[in-house]
């Protein structure tokens, strides 16, 4: 007597699933009657906690090391000499006293005037660090990071897509001040104006006159060089959300950079730089923006059986906002952006493309999302 097999019903592993329908897969995980998950096990809202390790390269001038989930990055930052002979039509904006920092010790009824002052201030050296350049940042994504990035090959478009972006938040965020990157040199000063000030008047005159002079010596410093930082980062791999990643690594990279007192030498007619580390000084890094980049997944009826997808039919379509994404689900959303956001929840630039399924309640949860992550940033690079 045969026994009729009892038919098996046809299963796979999830990992075929993925390969198999991953749009489908994807839903299913964000459907679960239990709560969205996705199948990294997080919710749309969570982010990859990320982890940042400081000064581990030696010969640059900053460096970091980014790790967030699978995606890591290498961020170094290395300074170099631009001479202003060397810019082309080079005109000095001038700068009271050799420092542009201007006097925070205002009176009350000049507080409004001062601020609109310092930041007419700012604005003009963001122009003129986008003029000079001075800002140069430069991202490697053919290292083997990932298959679609093999060693060898020409810069991608994804990779320069992410300079040009970088470069842009880099100016249009004003992180950066001008005060460390200017190489002055201050003339000798002349006493000859003072002895004869001290010849001709006494008391209270003496010392108005030598200090008019000191003033008027002081306004005769010039800037003759400006330190041009690069900034160069490496993939290690590449699992998704690769802005973030290689923002976060320029922003421990720059905090951690260490510039050398330079000066110019009238005699030699070059920078001279000091060897002694008591007299270097870090960036002057006025805020840390934070990005918080995001997608938007629309499940159009996958996961659900023929009689659900009758019933929502003339519905509108089923979509989730996902944050910082993984390569899998970059791969699936076809719709994305980034939200950047500073000190006091300001709001420092917007990025999006491909729909309009993220409408302008989701963007006010997105700016929430970007300053708690801001928050979590913060503590990450020992900001408190």
């Amino acid at each position: 007597m045969t026994l009729t097999p009892i038919p098996q019903p046809l299963t796979f592993p999830a990992l075929t699933f993925a390969k198999l329908a991953p749009p489908s897969f994807l839903a299913a995980h964000l459907t679960n009657p239990k709560g969205s998950t996705r199948p990294s096990g997080r919710t749309p809202t969570q982010t990859r906690a990320p982890t940042c390790n400081t000064g581990s390269l030696t010969h640059a001038n900053g460096s970091a090391v980014v790790r967030c989930g699978d995606t890591a990055v290498v961020c170094g930052v290395r300074g170099e000499i631009l001479k202003t002979g060397d810019v082309a039509e080079y005109e000095a904006r001038e700068v009271k006293g050799g420092d542009e920092e201007e006097d925070d010790d205002e009176g009350d009824e000049d507080d409004e005037e001062g601020k609109e002052r310092r930041r007419k201030s700012r604005r003009e050296e963001t122009a003129e660090m986008a003029r000079l350049n001075l800002l140069v940042p430069n991202i490697e994504l053919a290292t083997g990071c990932s298959p679609a990035h093999l060693p060898g090959g020409p810069p991608s478009v994804l990779a320069q897509t992410l300079t040009q972006r970088v470069l842009t938040l880099l100016h249009t965020s004003d992180m950066v001040g001008m005060a460390p990157l200017r190489i002055w040199f201050q003339p000798p000063r002349e006493t000859t104006g003072a002895t004869s000030g001290v010849m001709r008047m006494g008391g209270d005159m003496q010392e108005t006159d030598a200090r008019e002079e000191e003033e008027e010596e002081m306004a005769r410093a010039e800037v003759k060089a400006f330190w041009v930082l690069y900034v160069d980062l490496l993939f290690i791999s590449l699992d998704g959300n690769a802005f973030d990643a290689a923002w976060l690594a320029i922003l421990a990279a720059l905090r951690d950079t260490i510039l050398p007192r330079a000066w110019w030498d009238a005699d030699r007619e070059m920078v001279l730089c000091s060897d002694d580390p008591v007299e270097a000084r870090r960036l002057e890094i006025r805020d840390l923006p934070v990005p918080l980049s995001f997608g938007v997944f629309e499940g159009d009826g996958l996961g659900k059986g023929s009689k659900e997808k009758e019933k929502e039919k003339g519905k509108e379509k089923e979509k989730w906002v996902l944050v910082d994404m993984d390569g899998f689900e970059e791969a699936l959303c076809r719709e994305e952006g980034t939200v950047v956001v500073g000190g006091g929840r300001r709001v420092v630039r917007i990025e999006k493309s491909g729909g309009a399924g993220a409408g302008m309640a989701e963007m006010r949860g997105l700016v929430d999302l970007a300053a708690k992550r801001r928050k979590e940033w913060m503590g990450v690079l020992g900001i408190h």
